[in-house]
């Protein structure tokens, strides 16, 4: 049976390449619904009324099995991403169809319109595996965390990572003057404050500033604005969607959208100078972030005046050591010429992040040997 063409839900794909789910039914109830959740993910779907040649099969990023149809293709050879769509919430049988047909997933319509609508949207937007989020926070004011972050993601970014960067500090500079892009177009923060629901990740690095290859998510240099939490979670998880590297840059006091993001993160670095003063604040800062993400480790900042090493002062506050970064001349001179932390290629910044990376992202390019355990 060829493919449909449903003009007030958008065409359906007769290409077998197309990158659009593979949508299985007769069932016109059910077809209105799946054409539907398809046009507001932005899908263009594969739709046939049997079970499908070999090659769509096999090639479809998604495919959404009606039940009408579970029994025909559960003839085809097994693959990953299969969904079997019920409409009789009573029907304890189709379970077993759904073992028959090897199914990830059995839902129901519409009750599971939601999460299918995430599913059909990760399918058009090639998802892999999420991004690892990295939040970074300073021991005490003025620590050099946000430019930790930033040289994060310019390492990332260098080593061709998809990488964005979110200045979750209302109160801070801005990471996109520190990045040099502080006129640069592309959305910032008051731009995306009403986010809700779903957000596109590939439309979201987009729209955000793109600096040294790096989408950077930041703030304007209007009055201070407070980010409610859900509109950081619409933010973040579009980031992670794309996959790579998403790097936040965190407040040390949290408001509710900052203690958000921290609990979505995969990990955190504490920037500590190696003060007694700064050690005294990181260990309250460490208690608290500790509370909301479990891998929280230090990296401590020489100079200083404290006679002790960074594994001892790890230790003090209870965490694990990172690595240590010494002071890097010309940082200042650098920013103001537009020049962002880690572009030194041989700078202690660029090392410890090479190093960083190279351990949390197996699969990074980047060589340059560094402190980082």
């Amino acid at each position: 049976m060829p493919a449909l063409t449903i003009d007030q839900y958008g065409s359906a794909s007769d290409d077998p390449g197309a990158a659009g789910p593979l949508i299985l039914t007769e069932d016109e109830a059910l077809t209105e619904q799946l054409l539907r959740l398809c046009a507001a993910a932005g899908a263009q779907p594969q739709l046939l009324g049997g079970a499908p040649p070999l090659p769509r099969w096999e090639t479809a990023p998604l495919v959404l099995v009606g039940d009408d149809q579970s029994k025909r293709c559960a003839e085809l050879p097994r693959r990953p991403g299969v969904v079997l769509l019920g409409l009789d919430l009573d029907d304890c049988e189709i379970w077993v169809r759904g073992v028959q047909l090897g199914a990830e997933q059995v839902v129901f319509l519409p009750d599971a319109q939601a999460w299918l609508l995430d599913r059909i949207a990760d399918a058009v937007e090639g998802s892999a595996s999420p991004a690892l989020t990295v939040a970074v926070l300073g021991g005490r004011g003025g620590s050099g965390a946000s430019t930790l972050a930033c040289a994060l993601a310019v390492t990332a970014a260098g080593a061709g990572h998809h990488t964005m960067l979110i200045d979750g500090d209302p109160m801070g500079g801005g990471l996109d003057v520190l990045l040099g892009g502080e006129s640069a177009d592309g959305l910032r923060w008051p731009d995306l404050a009403g986010t809700r629901g779903r957000v596109s990740g590939a439309e979201l690095a987009a729209a955000l500033p793109r600096l040294h290859q790096i989408s950077a998510l930041s703030w304007d240099r209007g009055s201070p604005l407070q980010i409610s939490p859900i509109a950081m979670h619409s933010v973040l998880a579009a980031a992670r969607r794309r996959g790579g590297l998403v790097v936040l840059d965190l407040p040390r006091h949290l408001d509710p959208a900052a203690a958000h993001a921290l609990e979505q993160a995969d990990t955190g670095l504490l920037v500590v100078p190696a003060e007694l003063r700064a050690m005294a604040a990181a260990g309250r800062v460490a208690a608290a972030v500790g509370m909301r993400l479990a891998d929280l480790r230090a990296v401590i900042r020489w100079p200083g005046p404290v006679g002790l090493r960074g594994t001892e002062i790890a230790h003090g506050l209870g965490l694990p050591l990172a690595g240590e970064i010494t002071h890097e001349a010309g940082l200042t001179v650098d920013a103001e010429r537009g020049r962002p932390p880690g572009a030194r290629a041989r700078g202690p910044l660029a090392r410890f992040c090479s190093a960083y990376l190279a351990a949390v992202l197996p699969s990074t390019s980047v060589t340059e040997g560094g402190m980082a355990s």
